[in-house]
């Protein structure tokens, strides 16, 4: 959906378009009726009523923030309330910690939580379960790549998942800080819109089908 095709007033939901799995969000959006914009310069954040950070290789999306001039106006927008939801490098950059990472990347601190970078391993480690995950019924299919975990968070973060079995079970993988959802898998690839529905209804507050 291009921005001529956008609805004039209605809700959009912006997807940071930096790099990473933008395309797969953009088709769970599409799936549940949602316009939706890619993010790549400041002004393409005007008007959105919800972000969403994907997957991908969070020290590039770091750089390319700074170098396309959203960092700053990306952290303003969280800091007013923008409501967002960070998939695997998604939660790393939204995290106010993170271990194991590069000294310049960001940590956009949006989400009041300890984040370890590629806690799960290297590609090699990839893998898939089902979760049990708080507001939605029945388990949650869930992929694993590369993935970071929630080593802590602060009074007033929610655990939404944790892994149910294998040698990181109890690890945390997705939480809620407000307005901040956050998980470590990739639900936009699992032919499952719920978590994206969970998000939009009680973080965005959409009406979404």
């Amino acid at each position: 959906m291009t921005d001529r095709d956008l609805p004039a007033g209605g809700p959009v939901v912006g997807v940071l378009a930096l790099q990473g799995g933008v395309i797969e969000h953009e088709r769970v959006l599409d799936e549940l009726g949602v316009a939706h914009r890619k993010v790549r310069l400041p002004e393409h954040l005007e008007g959105l009523s919800a972000l969403i950070l994907p997957g991908g290789e969070s020290t590039t999306m770091s750089k390319l923030m700074r170098f396309n001039g959203l960092l700053e106006l990306l952290s303003d927008a969280l800091r007013a309330g923008l409501p967002a939801f960070g998939t695997c490098a998604g939660m790393i950059l939204l995290a106010s910690t993170v271990l194991d990472t590069r000294d310049d990347a960001v940590q956009l601190g949006a989400l009041d939580a300890t984040v370890r970078r590629n806690a799960f391993g290297r590609q090699v480690d990839s893998f898939e379960t089902d979760l049990a995950f708080a507001g939605i019924d029945g388990p949650v299919p869930a992929t694993f790549i590369r993935a970071p975990w929630v080593e802590s968070v602060g009074d007033g973060v929610e655990v939404l998942a944790t892994v149910p079995e294998g040698p990181a079970v109890g690890a945390i993988v997705a939480v809620r800080d407000g307005a901040v959802m956050a998980a470590s898998f990739h639900p936009e690839v699992d032919g499952d819109v719920r978590v994206h529905r969970l998000f939009l209804r009680e973080c965005a507050g959409l009406d979404v089908d």
